[in-house]
Parts: structure tokens; C-alpha cells; sequence
């Protein structure tokens, strides 16, 4: 999604207590970087504006969750949604954390150390241009630094409203090593999620009878 340039965005991220400039320098140890270190970490891969993570994170208090986004406007955005959602909490956002970073090279900032157990991946960008695919952030080339840094019998939570980045997100699961432990072609008929968060774009597409193809897939734990 492309979103115009916010001056404000990057003074505020700079100035929040939940905003990490130098995700580099945490790489291994992120659960340190979280008022409760014991608490299970999940993230979430190209996070927009933050409505999903933010409802997922304040309804989750035991889990510790990181999301990643490359634009500094879209993260502006998503800081105010936390702030938002946690202030209706009346909470205080300790248990999630935002960065800017490219997925691509998302094994620079994360390893084995980090123990992650769940990753989300909403509505991604489909790159439906053949020399574009590998940039899908399922593509089996993006499995395989996942990997690096998942736990045993992790899993992936993936959504989106496009057909062929599904049908082939399922193949590269199982390139990758993963399961298909569940899924469906029509989410809001089929839920196959414990709660289903729905996020802008869901919402969009459903308006316009789109339906919702909706996967579960666990790294396979050899």
C-alpha cells in the first residue's frame, strides 16, 4: 500500500517507548527488550497501520510482540493506533514493540536465540510479476530465513484476498518444510482462526464480496 509522506512520523516514532531505531543491535536477544522476557514472542511481517497487532497485543498481555514495517509513514500510523487501542485498555503498551526494516533481510535482525513462536502475515504485497515473486514475503526464499529463527513446530498465520499468491504460498509451505496444519478458501465461512482480527483490508475486500483465503501452516520439526 502506498501512503504519503507524514513529517510528524519520524519525530514521533523517534520519541516513542515502543519504537526500536536499531533492531540490528537486538538480534538475539529480544525478549530482553520486553518488561516480561518469559513471555512468549510472536511478530507480525508488514504491519501498515497497526489496527491488527494493535487489538492483537492488548488482547494478548502474556505475549510479547514485535512488528516490522519498511515506511516510517505507515509506522507513524501504527504507533498512534497502539496508543489508541492501549489507552482504551487503560494499559500501557509493554508487551509489543514496532521497527522499520526490510523483510527481505529480516535474518540480520532476528536468530535462533529469539525463540519465535508465531509470525503473522496479512494481506502482503502479491507480486503477481514472475520476476517479482521472490519477494513475496511466503515465497519459499523467505521461509528459509524464517526458519533461522522460528522454534520447533512454530507456525505462520497467513491471510490475504488473493488467489494466486495463495494457491502458491501453499506450495512454497511445503517447499519449505512446513505443514499445512489448516486452511480454507473462504475465512469468514470457515474460520479456522482461534479469534479472527479483521484487518482495513479485510474489511475492504469483504465489502466488495471477495473472499478471504485464510492459511495455518507449522514448521515441521525435524
Amino acid at each position: 500500500m502506498r501512503i504519503r509522506y507524514k513529517k510528524w512520523a519520524r519525530p514521533e516514532l523517534e520519541a516513542s517507548s515502543f519504537y526500536e531505531d536499531e533492531p540490528e543491535k537486538w538480534k538475539g536477544k529480544w525478549n530482553e527488550h520486553f518488561k516480561n522476557s518469559k513471555n512468549p514472542f510472536m511478530l507480525e511481517l508488514g504491519c501498515g497501520k497497526g489496527q491488527f497487532i494493535s487489538e492483537l497485543a492488548v488482547q494478548n498481555q502474556n505475549i510479547n510482540y514485535l512488528a516490522i514495517d519498511l515506511v516510517d509513514a505507515m509506522l507513524g500510523l501504527a504507533k498512534r493506533n497502539i496508543e489508541e487501542t492501549y489507552e482504551r485498555e487503560k494499559l500501557e503498551p509493554n508487551n509489543v514493540l514496532i521497527t522499520r526494516f526490510d523483510i527481505e533481510r529480516i535474518d540480520l535482525i532476528l536468530d535462533k536465540k529469539d525463540l519465535v513462536e508465531r509470525i503473522y502475515i496479512n494481506f502482503c504485497n502479491p507480486w503477481p510479476r514472475g520476476k517479482h515473486r521472490k519477494k513475496r514475503l511466503t515465497h519459499s526464499k523467505q521461509l528459509e530465513k524464517y526458519k533461522e529463527f522460528l522454534k520447533p513446530n512454530a507456525k505462520i498465520y497467513f491471510k490475504t484476498d488473493d488467489d494466486e499468491l495463495f494457491n502458491a504460498s501453499l506450495l512454497y509451505f511445503e517447499e519449505a518444510g512446513f505443514k499445512i496444519i489448516n486452511k480454507t478458501y473462504d475465512l469468514h465461512r470457515e474460520p479456522i482462526f482461534e479469534i479472527n482480527i479483521e484487518t482495513e483490508h479485510e474489511k475492504m475486500f469483504s465489502s466488495q464480496g471477495i473472499k478471504i483465503k485464510a492459511v495455518i501452516a507449522e514448521l515441521k520439526n525435524n
